[in-house]
């Protein structure tokens, strides 16, 4: 059985395409292990985790112990550390004034390092980058599969730094050279040298299949994120009405995912308060909720917005279920964004809910072409009010809407997208 050591950036536990991936190299001959990051905080990332029998998790300390220590208590560390010193600095200067002055010069840099943001966070990343590049080396795998740019450098040190060289799959999810947070100059540098070294590159579609080749002449493989086939009516339904004391006769509108910036979602927020007939509900955490659930105090809105903190996985169709529209509103803010076909899309149509979507080419083509939904111009809160409130009011045409989702799920399935892989990993 050839052995597959995967790296990916994240505490692994909502990561739907990397997940997919995994099940499917571990159910056809393949034994996989992946490399994450460890969250103590978070009982789902754990260091070890048994997905099935030929696919394990293995995940690395989210940061160094010493600064683990820092960071749970500053004071009580600071404290400790001086009190060290008061017992090795008499030993230190008996041996030698030189190394009293180095090991004070030591805790200067180190101090200096722990109290900077920008050094202290550097640091966290080269420590975690060195243990997942250590274990990744130990596993001598048959295949190494990088998930996006900053596992990229672990993989190329693990399979080509050796005797002999294995070889590496690059997996791109984002477009790495125009997305938020990231500095485009250098990361197109770094990406283009370390591409040399990669056997085999998949992006999420066409649409960023055409702009790799425009940056590194060469077309990288598509590999759609779609979701995993299921039959919604068999899945037992969470009662979110029930739950968040929602009156029966209001419709759930749902935004499931990750509350980041440019996903649209200070929009519905907007929208709501033009919005009669249902309940926004957001399914997800991340770093906007404070902001909205502040927004949504600030409005009055407690009646018309909803939060649920981030649930499995697995859970979600039980959830996305009892929705009457879903959202995919994503803000031009980076190619990144307009490029995306987003397996939030498919997760919606598993369900066999209609998508209120914005006209970035990936999704508006899958919206318009198997008519599942309304394709808006998603940065005018008018537009989404407006597709919204047809909707609600026109509920024969919501359902026609939600039939199509169901005949148009047996086209978009991971069930056959993933092949692609495996033949990938075949020729490989």
């Amino acid at each position: 059985m050839k052995k597959v050591t995967m790296f990916v950036w994240n505490h692994f536990t909502n990561d739907a395409r990397v997940m997919r991936e995994g099940l499917a190299l571990s159910n056809n001959g393949y034994e996989v292990n992946l490399l994450a990051i460890e969250n103590k905080n978070d009982r789902r990332a754990g260091k070890y985790e048994k997905v099935n029998k030929n696919f394990s998790v293995e995940r690395v300390p989210m940061y160094p112990w010493l600064l683990e220590v820092y960071q749970k208590n500053r004071k009580q560390f600071i404290i400790s550390v001086a009190g060290a010193t008061m017992v090795i600095a008499p030993a230190l200067f008996y041996i030698s004034w030189l190394l009293l002055s180095s090991y004070f010069i030591g805790l200067l840099v180190l101090y200096t390092s722990v109290r900077s943001p920008s050094i202290r966070g550097n640091i966290i990343k080269l420590v975690r980058s060195m243990k997942m590049i250590g274990r990744g080396y130990f596993h001598n795998a048959d295949i190494y599969h990088s998930n996006d740019l900053n596992t990229l450098t672990q993989g190329v040190i693990c399979s080509k730094m050796r005797f002999n060289r294995k070889p590496l799959v690059y997996d791109s999810h984002e477009v790495q050279t125009d997305r938020t947070g990231y500095n485009p100059e250098i990361a197109m540098k770094v990406e283009k040298f370390l591409l040399k070294f990669v056997d085999q590159t998949l992006v999420e579609n066409h649409t960023r299949a055409t702009f790799h080749e425009k940056l590194y002449n060469y077309y990288p493989t598509p590999l759609y994120n779609y979701s995993d086939t299921y039959d919604i009516n068999a899945v037992e339904g969470k009662d979110i009405h029930h739950l968040l004391e929602i009156p029966r006769d209001k419709k759930i509108l749902l935004y499931q995912g990750g509350l980041q910036m440019g996903r649209g979602l200070e929009q519905l927020v907007e929208m709501m308060k033009s919005i009669e007939e249902g309940v926004l509900v957001f399914i997800g955490d991340g770093k906007l909720k404070p902001y909205l659930e502040t927004r949504v105090n600030e409005e009055s809105l407690q009646d018309k917005v909803k939060f649920i903190p981030k649930v499995y996985l697995k859970d979600l169709p039980s959830y996305t279920k009892s929705a009457y529209l879903g959202f995919q509103v994503l803000q031009n803010t980076s190619f990144n964004h307009y490029s995306a076909s987003s397996n939030k899309l498919f997760e919606y149509m598993m369900a066999h809910v209609p998508v209120v979507g914005c006209d970035f080419p990936e999704i508006k083509r899958v919206i318009e072409e198997e008519d599942i939904g309304v394709s808006i111009d998603a940065s005018q809160v008018g537009n989404i009010t407006q597709a919204v409130q047809s909707l609600l009011e026109n509920e024969e045409k919501r359902n026609e809407l939600s039939r199509n989702c169901a005949t148009a799920k047996h086209k978009y399935n991971w069930q056959s997208e993933q092949q692609k892989l495996l033949d990938i990993y075949e020729k490989l």
